[in-house]
C-alpha cells in the first residue's frame, strides 16, 4: 500500500477520451499532498473519511476514490445512494457513508450494496430494523445528531431513547455519531463551541446509559484546521483534500495545492473592427480595432454565464480578457495584446500557465461565490484525466 507522501499510480483509471478539446486534469500526486497536511493535524487514534459526493467535488469520484483507496483511505462519504452504487459498481469495496437524506423505499438497495446510512430519523430506524431483521448480523448505520445546523438531524433528546430502541437491540448496529458544524469557518468560534457542548453532551448521555459508539466525527475541513477539539476519533475533509482552504481568511494558511485544472484550445481567432460587437446581445462591443478567440467552453459545461465581461483565461502566460456573453458551448476572449494567437493554442481556465494561475477561488471572487460551487459545476463534457 502506498504510503501518504508517496505520488498516488494511476493505473485502472479511466481512459483519456482523445476527442474533447476541454479536459479537466487531475493531479494525484497534489491529492497526495493535500491528504499528508490533513494527517499532519490528526492524532494517531483520529482516522479519516474522506468526502467524496458531488462527483468528489467536481473531480471524478470513481477516480479520486481509487485513488484515496490506494494512499489508505478506508472511508469514504457520499451524499447519496446512486454516488454510492457508482463507487461499487467501480469496484470501490471500502466503507461508503451515505450522509444525506434516506427514505424507507431507498433502504433496499443500500443495504443490497452493503452502504453504511445516517440515520436522522427514528422512524427510518425502525423501518430499516424490519428490513434488516433476516440477517445474520447486525447492520452497522451512523446516527445524525443536529446540533445546531438546522438540517438532518435528531434533536439531542431523541438520541438516547432511539439507542435504547428494539431497533438497536440486534437489527441495527450503531457504529458512529455525528453532527454537522454550521459555522466552522467563522473566526468567531462561539456557535461552533456550543455545537460542540451538545454533542458531547449527547455523547455523555450515551456513556452513562452504558452505550459506546466507536466512530464520534464532526471535524469538516474548517474544525480539522480551526478547531482541533472537534477531532474526536474520525474527521470529514472535503474542499481541503481538493486543494483549498475552507477558511476565508487565516493568518497561516494550509499548504493545500489544487488538484483539478482546466483546459481548453482555441478554435479560431478572429479580427474585429471598431464598433462590431461580440455574442448576445451585443454586450461588447469593440472600441479599437481587435483580435478576439473563441474558446470551445460554456455555461453547459460549468463555465459560468455570469463570467461574461468578468475574468479572464491565461493564452500564452498572458491574461485574455473574457468578452461579451459566456455562451452554451462556447466563450470569446481578447487576444488582442496577445501576439501570435493560434487555433490549437492551449487556454487555462483553472490552472498554472507560466509565471501565472488561476484558482477556483479567483472564479469564485469573479462570482461572488465560493471555491466549492465552481469546482463541483464542472460538467461531465470534460472528461478527467488523472496524472
Amino acid at each position: 500500500m502506498a504510503s501518504a507522501a508517496d505520488p498516488i499510480p494511476a493505473s485502472n483509471l479511466p481512459p483519456f477520451p482523445h476527442h474533447s478539446l476541454t479536459v479537466a486534469t487531475i493531479d494525484l500526486s497534489a491529492l497526495a499532498h493535500n491528504l499528508v497536511q490533513i494527517r499532519r493535524r490528526l492524532s494517531p487514534s483520529c482516522d479519516i473519511l474522506a468526502v467524496v459526493k458531488a462527483d468528489a467535488y467536481g473531480h471524478g469520484a470513481v477516480g479520486i476514490s481509487q485513488a484515496l483507496v490506494r494512499s489508505g483511505i478506508n472511508r469514504l462519504g457520499v451524499a447519496t445512494i446512486d454516488e454510492g452504487l457508482a463507487l461499487r459498481e467501480a469496484g470501490v469495496r471500502v466503507s461508503v457513508l451515505v450522509m444525506g437524506a434516506v427514505l424507507p423505499n431507498q433502504l433496499p438497495d443500500l443495504m443490497a450494496h452493503q452502504l453504511t446510512p445516517v440515520i436522522h430519523d427514528p422512524s427510518i430506524a425502525a423501518r430499516f430494523a424490519e428490513l434488516a431483521q433476516s440477517r445474520p448480523e447486525p447492520y452497522p448505520v451512523h446516527v445524525k445528531v443536529d446540533t445546531g445546523m438546522g438540517r438532518l438531524g435528531l434533536r439531542p433528546e431523541e438520541v438516547l431513547p432511539m439507542l435504547q430502541s428494539p431497533s438497536f437491540k440486534g437489527p441495527l448496529r450503531a457504529e458512529g455519531l455525528m453532527t454537522h458544524l454550521a459555522d466552522a469557518d467563522n473566526q468567531n468560534p462561539e456557535f461552533t463551541m456550543a455545537q460542540l457542548t451538545r454533542f458531547r453532551s449527547v455523547v455523555g448521555q450515551l456513556a452513562a446509559a452504558g452505550l459506546s459508539l466507536p466512530l464520534l466525527h464532526v471535524a469538516n475541513s474548517a474544525a480539522i484546521f480551526r478547531h482541533p477539539s472537534a477531532h474526536f476519533s474520525l474527521v470529514r475533509p472535503g474542499i481541503m483534500l481538493y486543494g483549498y482552504s475552507p477558511i476565508p481568511v487565516i493568518e497561516s494558511p494550509p499548504d493545500l495545492r489544487p488538484v483539478l485544472s482546466l483546459t481548453t484550445q482555441v478554435v479560431q481567432v478572429r479580427a474585429l473592427a471598431p464598433g462590431e460587437s461580440v455574442s448576445y446581445n451585443r454586450a461588447f462591443v469593440a472600441t479599437r480595432s481587435s483580435r478576439i478567440a473563441v474558446l470551445p467552453i460554456g455555461y453547459a459545461d460549468g463555465y459560468n454565464r455570469s463570467l461574461s465581461n468578468r475574468g479572464h483565461v491565461l493564452i500564452h502566460g498572458c491574461e485574455a480578457r473574457i468578452v461579451g456573453r459566456v455562451c452554451m458551448d462556447m466563450t470569446m476572449v481578447d487576444v488582442t495584446d496577445i501576439p501570435s494567437v493560434m487555433p490549437g493554442d492551449e487556454a487555462v481556465l483553472i490552472g498554472r500557465q507560466g509565471s501565472r494561475q488561476i484558482s477556483a477561488a479567483d472564479l469564485a471572487a469573479w462570482l461572488e461565490t465560493i471555491p466549492y460551487e465552481i469546482l463541483c459545476a464542472i460538467g461531465p463534457r470534460a472528461p478527467r484525466v488523472y496524472r
